[in-house]
């Protein structure tokens, strides 16, 4: 009875001290697709993500329900870092739900423009400035956003001391009027400007370790994958100065155990609650834990034995690596080896998905004998009401005897389309899609439909999987040739994928980038089949990788290519639209619907091809 007494009492003062309004709160999902076209057309950085932020220290004034409640310490606050656009994952601030939505969208915009130069007031100020004159059109709803905002600020008369100084040039600097030299106050001197991002701060997954290596734990992935960034700072650990001696506290000299520097079994005992642990604290701090050699071998170890491993087609060759931090294309940085599986049965699909196949096969072969019109000819089978039209105008002003182009003719038309498949194998693909299957086995159901129907369409096509373990060994799997024939062998080779190591998509992508520019086709299609993002066990992970994979798409459409990414992975619209555009790739939300639209997409492009 006292307990639940108390978690009344608890929710009871924290509603009341609350100064959120609820019924018109805009959460983060509702609005992320239109904060990244905003951030990216004001010309943010493509490879920076958008994720919610954590809770961090505010100050200002409290009133005395928020004392009794002990709120109003933290707030979640949009912060810049190098990888991500940090925004708070609810904005409740103002009474209009239009505001609130109004205020994120600003928050994209000062994104975009805002340059860290340590100084958090004169960057913002510079940033709002910078917004106002590239988008004018921002300028009204500023004005009623930045309005509110001072609505909702202290007043400094009613302050005192250095409190009332830091919030009166707050004021002044939402108004336009910026200190003359730097003021040196912090996001955590002054109530929450809603206005303002933080652009300092380095956050936890951006504190490398100092030999460049993983950690030994980033092989496994948690239990519970938590997308809120926190703060984090690179700590030395003191006790390898003296590690004969031992820091502790007097107090707790019975438990002088816990500083001895040992390895525990702690994987075995994990803390549920570590995720609000680290949501309690303001800075992570992070140390390095000695175990790079350990996590090196272990790695390692991921590999096959040569002779358990698929077969080598060839030397393999090097292809250059896209690193965003040097704006410098690193020539020959990855090894890609192309190997072939030696199947141990063959492949005999079920029978639901050989019916599927037939359908799909047959839909391609009408394709297959289509017809088209040419319009606006003098001879033809039919007239052309919209060149008739258009005649009769021409006539009525300047006569003529000329037989007029007013006719529409049926001629067969002749495809010229090649296309590549690229399919992500990582280890993520071993994870279930639905109760029964896996995402591997819906990829594999997807490859053959895919090899069946385009078989029937006549059109050359490819097929190739990809996965990675760091740049030294990108493992491309060869399935189909543009010279093969899709039979039994292919098949097995199609039935014979499994999931392992990562996702080096860049480097898959300019491989596919290379076989499909040695084709004649006038149209060439790349399909790429994937789960998730770039990733692998070095530096690839996070903006390194987006930007390298948005690098070799980039440059396949130079090449005259159409790169097309076909995902389940939820959240693709967080950062496909950087890698492909809005156009340039489907999310498939059930993995059941793969085949469809898959096959859907590709025949999309082959009617464009036959115009």
């Amino acid at each position: 009875m006292e307990e639940w007494v108390g978690q009344q009492w608890h929710r009871f003062i924290h509603r009341a001290a609350s100064r959120q309004h609820a019924h018109a709160a805009v959460h983060l999902p509702d609005v992320q697709r239109a904060i990244g076209m905003l951030f990216r057309a004001a010309g943010g950085a493509h490879g920076v993500r958008l994720a919610p932020a954590t809770d961090s220290r505010s100050g200002g004034p409290r009133d005395w329900l928020q004392r009794i409640a002990g709120s109003g310490t933290h707030a979640a606050t949009g912060r810049l870092e190098t990888e991500a656009l940090s925004l708070p994952p609810t904005v409740a601030v103002f009474d209009d739900a239009a505001l609130n939505r109004a205020l994120y969208l600003w928050l994209a915009a000062q994104g975009a423009c805002v340059e860290p130069t340590g100084d958090w007031l004169g960057d913002n100020v510079r940033a709002s400035a910078r917004v106002l004159r590239t988008f004018p059109g921002l300028a009204a709803r500023h004005r009623e956003v930045l309005a509110a905002q001072l609505a909702l600020r202290p007043d400094p008369a009613r302050l005192k001391g250095a409190t009332a100084e830091a919030e009166r040039t707050v004021q002044q600097a939402l108004r336009g009027l910026a200190p003359a030299a730097r003021s040196g106050l912090q996001p955590q001197d002054v109530a929450p400007v809603w206005l303002w991002l933080d652009a300092g701060g380095e956050p936890a997954a951006a504190v490398a370790r100092p030999d460049g290596e993983p950690a030994p734990g980033d092989a496994r992935q948690p239990a519970v994958q938590d997308a809120r960034r926190r703060r984090a700072q690179t700590v030395s650990d003191e006790r390898d100065k003296a590690p004969l001696m031992m820091f502790f506290r007097a107090e707790s000299i019975l438990s002088w155990g816990e500083f001895v520097k040992v390895n525990r079994a702690s994987d075995d005992d994990p803390d549920d609650n570590a995720a609000g642990v680290a949501n309690d604290m303001d800075v992570l701090a992070i140390a390095p834990d000695g175990q790079s050699t350990a996590a090196r071998v272990k790695f390692d170890l991921d590999l096959p034995s040569a002779a358990a491993d698929d077969r080598p087609l060839g030397p393999g060759i090097r292809l250059p690596e896209w690193d965003f931090r040097r704006n410098a294309l690193l020539p020959e940085h990855c090894a890609l080896q192309t190997l072939v599986a030696t199947p141990a049965e063959p492949y005999v699909p079920p029978t639901a998905l050989r019916t599927t196949a037939r359908r799909v096969r047959r839909r391609l072969e009408i394709l297959r004998a289509g017809t088209g019109r040419q319009r606006a000819q003098p001879e033809g089978d039919e007239i052309d009401l919209d060149a008739w039209v258009r005649h009769r105008v021409d006539a009525a002003g300047a006569p003529h005897s000329e037989s007029p182009a007013v006719f529409t003719r049926r001629v067969r038309t002749e495809r010229s389309l090649a296309t590549l498949l690229l399919a992500d194998l990582s280890l993520s693909t071993d994870a279930y899609a639905t109760q029964t299957a896996r995402v591997i086995d819906v990829i594999r159901e997807a490859l053959y439909v895919f090899g069946e129907a385009l078989s029937a369409s006549g059109d050359p096509f490819e097929m190739l999987g990809f996965s990675s373990v760091r740049r030294q060994n990108v493992r491309i799997q060869h399935l189909k040739g543009f010279d093969e024939s899709w039979n039994a062998s292919v098949r097995d080779r199609v039935g014979a994928i499994k999931p392992g190591y990562y996702t080096r998509m860049g480097a898959a992508i300019r491989l596919a980038t290379l076989r499909l520019g040695e084709r004649p086709e006038r149209q060439r299609l790349m399909l790429i089949l994937t789960d998730g993002k770039p990733n692998d066990l070095d530096v690839y992970e996070g903006r390194y990788g987006l930007e390298d994979t948005r690098h070799a798409v980039q440059g396949a459409r130079e090449a005259g290519l159409i790169p097309f990414c076909i995902t389940i992975d939820e959240a693709a619209h967080d950062y496909l639209p950087m890698l492909f555009g809005q156009q340039g790739y489907a999310l498939v939300h059930r993995p059941q619907d793969l085949v469809d639209r898959l096959t859907g997409v590709y025949t999309r492009f082959m009617r464009q091809s036959s115009h």
